[in-house]
């Protein structure tokens, strides 16, 4: 009974990196839901391996973004297609309209980008640096940093079209 509660404990405080991203890579609400669901799954699944090598988050993260990118393979797999829906985005709880609306459309194009790159840049943009990237990606912080500068450099070339 201890281990569920020390477990909701822990979703209930760390929920907004799940939601992140699925934000991310689920394709409308009922995915984005779904893919928290799986999130929350393999969590719970893995809860007892975790040992405390690491920051919590960072193990949350590297869970939720190995699920996350076999979600999409499995998608891939089946052959469907899924538009994109622009609502996902008009939940950015922001006040300042300029700020929400420059928000949704970094997100729209942070959409586009493939599996590995929507992963670094979401980390990055949670604050993480190169050194936390690495740790929860696999790849080394010198890796990480060349991967944001190009996806970055990407980003800005989209933006501008």
């Amino acid at each position: 009974m201890q281990k569920q509660q020390n477990f909701i404990k822990l979703i209930k405080e760390n929920e907004g990196i799940i939601y992140k991203i699925t934000l991310v890579y689920a394709f409308n609400e009922e995915d984005q839901k779904d893919l928290y669901q799986e999130i929350v799954y393999q969590l719970w699944k893995s809860f007892d391996s975790f040992r405390g090598g690491s920051k919590i988050s960072t193990w949350m993260y590297r869970i939720a973004l190995n699920t996350s990118i076999t979600s999409l393979k499995k998608e891939k797999r089946k052959g469907e297609q899924v538009s994109f829906n622009n609502d996902l985005l008009d939940r950015i709880d922001q006040i300042d309209t300029i700020m929400e609306d420059r928000i949704k459309l970094l997100y729209s194009h942070i959409k586009q980008l493939n599996t590995v790159e929507k992963g670094v840049i979401l980390l990055y943009l949670e604050g993480k640096n190169y050194d936390e990237i690495a740790a929860i990606t696999g790849f080394t912080s010198s890796n990480v940093g060349t991967r944001l500068n190009r996806i970055k450099q990407k980003l800005k070339s989209q933006i501008k079209k």
